[in-house]
């Protein structure tokens, strides 16, 4: 949000949205890009305190948060349901919340590790988008927006379990895609290293060696994607829908050098 953009200065363009795994990181900077353009918000995370400071800083008069995991059917209807208590509506899904549990080779991969990895993943994802398509999003339309990685566009050594549920995240933006046109647009963002805690580990200690593979010369910021989800929920993308946005400074253009 920039010096001038405040919620309280924001103009209120009327629409609602739902950001999942959004007390810090990408999810919180998408739900403050949301809330500076005018929207209310609502985020969910698992730690209610973390949520609580979230809110407090988006704005409480814009935003409000649900404490849950995003793999629980129970709390993907409970934050849908207080979504449309207090707003009565429900125009955009942004689906963030995310697991990376093991950096392992799949050879010696535990599955229950895959199977709870596809389940926060792609399975939480598929819940929040069938909830919110009943409770607003069939009769009024709307949009989503997947959050997955360009770990789901390539391999991942140590990761491929968590590349694989973000291959399967793509997918999943085609398919919905495809099933809710023309009501609802659906795409995902596919992001390089973004600095943040989730993907500390693939940074700290040696950025400047990691960032040297970036043309543009530099990770990414959680800002960075917020920009990106905020245009793809905006009227300015009202014709793209089952499209994967990469934004990754420009480092798959350095694949293979």
């Amino acid at each position: 949000m920039t010096q001038h953009q405040t919620p309280d200065a924001a103009p209120d363009t009327g629409k609602v949205a739902l950001v999942t795994g959004a007390s810090r990181g990408i999810g919180y900077a998408i739900a403050e890009a949301l809330v500076a353009r005018g929207d209310r918000v609502c985020i969910t995370g698992r730690n209610e305190d973390a949520l609580k400071e979230a809110v407090e800083r988006l704005g409480p008069d814009r935003a409000m948060g649900v404490a849950g995991k995003a793999h629980d059917p129970a709390h993907q209807s409970t934050a849908v349901e207080r979504v449309m208590e207090a707003y009565g509506r429900l125009d955009h899904l942004v689906n963030n919340a995310g697991t990376n549990p093991v950096f392992a080779l799949l050879a010696d991969l535990d599955l229950a590790v895959a199977s709870k990895t596809y389940e926060t993943n792609v399975l939480s994802a598929l819940g929040f988008a069938q909830k919110t398509w009943h409770a607003w999003q069939k009769e009024h339309g709307g949009t989503i927006v997947n959050v997955a990685s360009v770990a789901g566009l390539n391999a991942s050594p140590f990761m491929g379990t968590y590349g694989m549920s973000k291959a399967a995240m793509i997918n999943l933006t085609l398919q919905l895609a495809r099933e809710f046109a023309p009501a609802v647009r659906v795409n995902v963002i596919a992001p390089a290293v973004v600095k943040t805690k989730f993907a500390r580990a693939l940074y700290e200690g040696r950025e400047e060696e990691a960032a040297a593979a970036y043309p543009m010369g530099r990770l990414g910021a959680p800002e960075d994607v917020g920009g990106a989800a905020a245009f793809l929920t905006s009227d300015a993308a009202g014709w793209i829908t089952g499209q994967t946005l990469v934004v990754d400074g420009g480092v798959f253009l350095t694949a293979g050098v």
